[in-house]
């Protein structure tokens, strides 16, 4: 018997279970396959308030967004960081008073404290303007945030696991019935098919693309709300200039496309508003969107984007509220929380829409919409708590980073890094007690042991080459086919290893 039962393991998911757990609930979650396998691993990876949701005279959430943004980034300084976005201006479209005032209201309407303000930039000596067209001569500098959004899921469902919350990934919710004050709820297990029944006093339903479908045929209940599932497509280049700082791109449909450093030696691109019709699963960058985004940063850039430049796409499904706008791109970014039980009856929570810089505020919205059915509930506790790891100042990567070397003479300096970035403070614990490579077991490529493999597995639930390769990391940008094979197979065994010891 549980308080509260999650369906999904996005963002909102285990920012949910993180929360209540905190508040001294006892806490299940569910996730089909692996966490953040769907929507929010597929985001461009940002915290920011949405410049051009202005336009949609969003004021409320990009308010929410922005006074989020720096609560976060203080929160998890390994995962998020500053940066400077340069927003060219594009002669063609938006007049420059309109972005002035687009970015004054930017810069004051979420309470800035730590991030600079916006300013102007000549583009003919500006660094920002090397790698761009010469027409581009003025353009705009402003702030926002970048985060690793797979591992902001990850380490909110470790928060929550060592609050006491139940994490059951690979784990599908086939029915879910309310009897009185209570949900009698059937899981089964993807791996092995076997079934098991729990109860709890609270459902909350944030299966993200699946959660209309899970209302009508997990819950088998009516609903009039409708979402509406809007494809975002993403390409991965070569690295197409050295500089630091990501751009923003406007484009004549009224749309935007970010550029951003990726990985130290690739850029992102991204993103799209395409209607899914199928089974968001099967979400892929079609060749339509693709070329959308290559045109559209080639009008930028100096050298032309080829599909020979690409070497990775990914894409996700947003489940958007359906409120009837006329096309994907003007669609609310914002959420709806939907409450179904009355006096007796117990309550299932259904969660549409979001965006990944407000899930610290949707959690404490949807607990606290649930508070009446718990009566003596702690009250919020998130804001700036850092997640696992997080425990060190906003501008202490670098120190952090030098601590490691030092601990571990055999790093090299890419490598400390790319450990700080991922666990912070807890980096010092996953290498353990090494003193040499050959302390950390079988090599897998790049930079990745077995030790460290371990740890994601036992601590954070990864399963398969793809759920370390692609989501605890982006290691699968730099290793061959051979060795993600390899990984897969020794943690294949691993795992039968484990079950065998057990039994």
């Amino acid at each position: 018997m549980y308080d509260m039962f999650i369906v999904g393991g996005g963002v909102n998911g285990v920012g949910i279970a993180r929360d209540a757990a905190g508040r001294g609930l006892s806490v299940g979650l569910c996730e089909q396959g692996d966490l953040a396998q769907a929507t929010s691993s597929a985001s461009t990876k940002l915290f920011h308030g949405g410049l051009r949701y202005l336009e949609y005279y969003e004021f409320r959430l990009v308010r929410q967004a922005l006074l989020e943004r720096e609560q976060l980034l203080s929160a998890m300084p390994h995962i998020s960081w500053p940066m400077r976005f340069v927003l060219p201006h594009h002669k063609g479209l938006r007049p420059r008073w309109l972005i002035r005032l687009g970015l004054f209201i930017y810069d004051h309407l979420g309470g800035r404290k730590l991030l600079p303000a916006t300013k102007s930039l000549d583009l003919t000596s500006d660094v920002a303007g090397v790698p761009l067209k010469d027409s581009y001569t003025h353009g705009y500098e402003y702030s926002d945030c970048w985060v690793e959004d797979s591992r902001l899921v990850v380490l909110n469902a470790r928060d929550a696991a060592d609050r006491g919350a139940d994490i059951l990934t690979r784990t599908r919710m086939t029915s879910a019935e309310r009897q009185a004050d209570i949900w009698k709820i059937t899981l089964r297990d993807e791996k092995t098919g076997a079934t098991r029944e729990i109860e709890t006093r609270a459902l909350v339903n944030a299966g993200g693309p699946w959660v209309e479908d899970i209302i009508r045929n997990g819950m088998r209940m009516n609903t009039s709300d409708k979402i509406r599932l809007v494809r975002g497509s993403h390409i991965v280049t070569k690295q197409l200039f050295t500089h630091g700082k990501p751009y923003i791109f406007q484009q004549g449909d009224g749309r935007i496309v970010f550029a951003i450093p990726y990985e130290t030696d690739f850029t992102l691109i991204g993103t799209t508003d395409a209607e899914q019709t199928e089974d968001p699963s099967k979400a892929v960058c079609s060749p339509e969107e693709r070329d959308y985004l290559i045109k559209a940063a080639s009008e930028y850039f100096a050298k032309p984007i080829t599909e020979d430049d690409i070497v990775w796409t990914y894409s996700g499904v947003r489940p958007l509220y359906d409120d009837g706008a006329s096309s994907a791109t003007a669609a609310t970014r914002d959420y709806v929380l939907k409450i179904d039980g009355g006096k007796g009856q117990a309550p299932v929570l259904n969660i549409f829409g979001g965006k990944i810089t407000t899930y610290r505020r949707l959690s404490e919205k949807a607990i606290e919409m649930l508070r009446p059915y718990f009566g003596g509930m702690d009250s919020s506790w998130t804001a700036g708590i850092p997640l696992p790891g997080g425990d060190f100042a906003v501008d202490g990567v670098k120190t952090l980073t030098s601590v490691m070397q030092g601990g571990y003479p055999f790093l090299d300096p890419v490598w400390a890094l790319r450990l700080v970035r991922a666990y912070g403070t807890d980096a010092k614990d996953v290498l353990g007690d090494a003193k040499t490579t050959e302390n950390l077991g079988m090599y897998f490529g790049w930079n990745l042991y077995e030790r460290e493999v371990r740890w994601l597995m036992d601590k954070e639930w990864a399963q398969t080459a793809e759920d370390v390769l692609y989501r605890r990391s982006k290691i699968g940008l730099r290793v061959s086919g051979e060795e993600k094979e390899r990984l897969d197979t020794w943690m294949q065994d691993y795992q039968n290893n484990a079950i065998a010891a057990a039994v």
